[in-house]
């Protein structure tokens, strides 16, 4: 033992033994103030003479955020190559949206196939038609059953008669290349039988002559010889007002209406006329009524129908097979075949 003498009082020397267990054990002994954190960890360091010495090993804390495992980890995982994911439909698989595009198809094919025998019955007709109008004109019977005119529309034929300008009717408005004005229709009466009359469309006159007065060589005198066809006369839409006869108003032909009012047959035949440029100014000009040519003027817009219900089909049909085999992202969803990751 090394001691040192200062003063009166012997003080042990450093590096003997009292001053090293003393030192050692001062260091191990928990300080009574707190320290801050890095005097804490140089603290925790030393070695604590009176606890036994542990390795130092970090795999504890390794393992505790290690945790959970990865499915990689397990023995049963399987990959999403072996096993791939499948697209399958939830909630309803037939909406009403789906329904009703699935009926638009087989609708617009039966109406395409419907227009298929509108157009071979409209080209029928039309024939039939064309046929009657290139026969010389016949002599008009005395008496005409009207359920038979059906038969012989466009029919060309010749009458002998008077007009009857007091009776004479107005049909309007009708329009002639931009120009508003009225379809004359005057009662022809024909000699030997008063109940024989029968109505003529005389042809279109300008608006601004609609007056008798202002037109007087149309109003012609004395028995006339009329060439025309017989025929069916246009019917009023939803959108033709009612004729008012008290007032000499007429919108439509309404041929029985007419006969009514006039004493004559139902009987309708428009008159025919093929005139020169120079002769049409000349009757505009006088008022006198323009006829109309001998043709068929019957409408045949069939083909355009069939070529929109049959392209309205096929369109449709892509839709609904594209909506069928490729479903919604907002309808799928990736499952697994097994159910389980």
């Amino acid at each position: 033992m090394f001691t040192t003498k200062l003063g009166s009082q012997t003080v042990p020397k450093i590096g003997s033994g009292i001053i090293n267990n003393t030192l050692r054990s001062s260091i191990a002994r928990p300080p009574k103030c707190p320290l801050s954190s890095r005097y804490q960890l140089q603290y925790r360091l030393l070695p604590n003479p009176t606890t036994p010495r542990r390795s130092f090993s970090t795999s504890q804390r390794r393992a505790k955020y290690d945790e959970p495992k990865q499915p990689g980890d397990s023995s049963n995982f399987t990959s999403i190559l072996d096993n791939p994911p499948e697209l399958v439909r939830t909630g309803r698989k037939h909406g009403p949206g789906l329904i009703i595009l699935a009926i638009i198809p087989v609708t617009a094919f039966f109406l395409g196939c419907w227009q298929v025998q509108r157009l071979k019955w409209k080209t029928d007709l039309i024939a039939k038609c064309e046929d009657r109008i290139v026969r010389e004109p016949l002599p008009l019977p005395p008496r005409v059953d009207p359920d038979a005119i059906a038969d012989f529309d466009y029919r060309r034929v010749t009458v002998v008669g008077r007009y009857r300008h007091d009776k004479e009717m107005l049909i309007g408005p009708r329009m002639r290349e931009g120009e508003q004005g009225y379809m004359v229709v005057t009662p022809l009466e024909r000699e030997g039988d008063a109940g024989a009359t029968v109505l003529v469309n005389r042809g279109w006159i300008s608006k601004k002559l609609a007056d008798q007065a202002s037109r007087p060589d149309s109003l012609v005198k004395g028995e006339v010889k009329v060439e025309g066809m017989l025929r069916q006369p246009w019917t009023k839409n939803m959108f033709t007002p009612e004729n008012r006869p008290d007032k000499g108003e007429f919108y439509f032909p309404d041929v029985h209406q007419m006969a009514q009012l006039t004493g004559s047959q139902p009987v309708w035949i428009e008159q025919t006329m093929e005139p020169d440029i120079l002769t049409i100014y000349d009757y505009e000009a006088k008022g006198i009524p323009l006829g109309r040519p001998a043709s068929v003027n019957l409408r045949n817009n069939h083909a355009q129908y069939i070529f929109t219900w049959y392209g309205l089909s096929l369109a449709t049909s892509i839709m609904f097979w594209i909506l069928v085999r490729k479903p919604p992202a907002d309808v799928a969803r990736r499952v697994r075949m097994n159910k389980s990751w």
